[in-house]
């Protein structure tokens, strides 16, 4: 067998993970002594590195406002690094690393500070061969975003030179209703080229996530009744079990919906509903994104199909719990929602007349996000009354976390003399059925944009139609009462199970 000309002799055709080494590249991080950096950005640079994944001679630099040598950068990744890296330590990938870590110290509308981070870029064009390609990481809080884009326009940080490229990377919110979000849209993409502009939603890049596409369109067993013949409604949950922390200067305001459901849920939802793409380039994924979020329909009434509430003082996991009204920083009156629950449908013809209900909140019984597809009974039972009353509907459940897999829920008899069906389940865990653990999302998504891969990224059409169908709802809850009260540790207020009860159906307990 003749080798084919100019293929590496070396490479083993098997191996899946060499097309997705990233070639000459940098990462610029603003922000950088933040949590985000420290828990999640820095650790996934050296799992990266440690995996064999990122070019020999790439580069790190941190931009803060801390007065720090390049030595006490390096030490604080060191010890992000020790703490929370999923991969272990070795001494010679840090030390490899270390060559290209350099640390620009200033304020973002410090001139002097970008001239230095120009600076320190072409040094290590030179030094450690970036080849010109660098991804600038908003690891910011959103009011920075237009000052910094519009610096890394005027000091030409932006340009792209004939061969290499320049990528912006923004964490979410992206805007807090439409009007914002075209502004913010329209700032960045006067800067760099909306292929070049990735805007992360950690989300997508879970395996599980990614997962769902999988189970879609490499089985045949699911797709013949993923449809309205068969399925009776969805639900989407994103459950947290703390409260707010720290966090009341971004929280309040913001609320549940806009923190999750306008990004997280609505890109579940999208993901779980489309038709199945030509191709998974991105251009044809983002185009069945787009046709299943054109196709959402809030119901008439507002004040029915939708729930917003707070949590309020109580015991929770053996502890006192403040209310979300009693925090540090939160004003006694907010109306901020801490939990928000909608229904939607989708007016398109594989959907029509399925209800998909989106719940979140913070302070509820665990923290758990799943996807159940909830089957409709079936037509007829041939079985003596009594021998079904334990039966409920078929289900197939996708765990986006914490403990990743599917299960899927359907009706056995009972042993014994009598005919007796029961629900059990059958799980898929990923943790039993692969040994290779799976990566932490922000390493998926940092090597995606080193490659320019924009599949698992939300494009600016997305964003904007999310905005449409949400910002609705909250213009409505702002003319009309306030959120509902629910004990910190419970599953949300009663009216959210009076939504769904009014439709003849209730929540999982996940």
């Amino acid at each position: 067998m003749s080798a084919v000309p100019g293929a590496n002799p070396l490479r083993d055709a098997q191996d899946r993970r060499l097309p997705r080494i990233a070639g000459p590249s940098g990462l610029v991080i603003f922000g950088v002594t933040g949590d985000l950096s420290r828990k999640k950005l820095m650790p996934a640079v050296y799992d990266l590195a440690n995996r064999g994944l990122l070019p020999p001679g790439f580069s790190l630099i941190g931009f803060a406002r801390r007065d720090w040598e390049d030595e006490d950068f390096a030490q604080v990744v060191h010890d992000a690094v020790k703490e929370h890296a999923r991969t272990p330590f070795r001494e010679e990938v840090w030390q490899q690393l270390i060559q290209g870590m350099r640390f620009v110290q200033g304020n973002f509308d410090d001139d002097e500070a970008f001239e230095t981070l120009k600076a320190t870029i072409q040094e290590l064009d030179k030094a450690q061969g970036t080849g010109g390609n660098f991804a600038f990481y908003l690891s910011v809080p959103p009011k920075f975003f237009p000052k910094v884009v519009q610096q890394l326009k005027k000091h030409g940080l932006a340009d792209q030179k004939e061969g290499s490229w320049r990528r912006a990377v923004i964490e979410k919110p992206f805007g807090h209703d439409l009007a914002s979000a075209q502004e913010l849209n329209q700032l960045v993409h006067d800067v760099f080229p909306p292929n070049e502009v990735f805007r992360i939603d950690h989300y997508l890049g879970k395996e599980t996530v990614q997962n769902i596409l999988a189970l879609r369109f490499a089985n045949t067993m699911w797709e013949p009744i993923w449809n309205r013949s068969y399925v009776d409604h969805v639900q989407i949950t994103m459950a947290e079990d703390i409260g707010i922390g720290g966090r009341a200067g971004y929280y309040d305001g913001i609320g549940a919906a806009r923190d999750v459901i306008q990004n997280h849920l609505l890109q579940l939802l999208a993901l779980t509903a489309m038709e199945e793409p030509g191709s998974f380039h991105p251009k044809a994924l983002v185009a069945e994104k787009l046709k299943v979020l054109t196709a959402v329909e809030l119901p008439d009434d507002l004040g029915k199909h939708t729930v917003r509430g707070q949590y309020a003082h109580a015991w929770q996991g053996g502890e006192e719990v403040l209310g979300y009204l009693e925090e540090d920083g939160i004003d006694p009156k907010s109306t901020t929602d801490t939990f928000a629950a909608i229904k939607l449908t989708i007016n398109n013809r594989r959907w029509a007349g399925v209800p998909f209900y989106l719940r979140t909140g913070k302070r509820l019984g665990r923290r758990v996000t799943e996807i159940a597809v909830v089957f409709k009974r079936a037509p007829y039972l041939p079985f003596e009354s009594g021998a079904t009353e334990e039966l409920g509907g078929n289900a197939l459940v996708i765990r986006v976390q914490p403990d990743e897999g599917v299960t899927v829920r359907f009706g056995s008899k009972v042993p014994g003399t009598s005919m007796e069906v029961r629900d059990v389940t059958m799980d898929f865990a990923y943790g039993e059925s692969f040994t290779e653990s799976s990566p932490e999302a922000y390493e998926r998504l940092l090597l995606d944009v080193l490659l320019g891969d924009a599949n698992l990224f939300p494009r600016h059409q997305e964003v904007e139609l999310s905005w449409t169908i949400l910002d609705p709802i909250e213009e409505y809850w702002d003319k009309h009462g306030k959120p509902a009260q629910y004990a910190a540790g419970t599953w949300g207020p009663a009216e959210a199970d009076e939504m769904l009860a009014r439709d003849g159906r209730s929540w999982r307990r996940p």
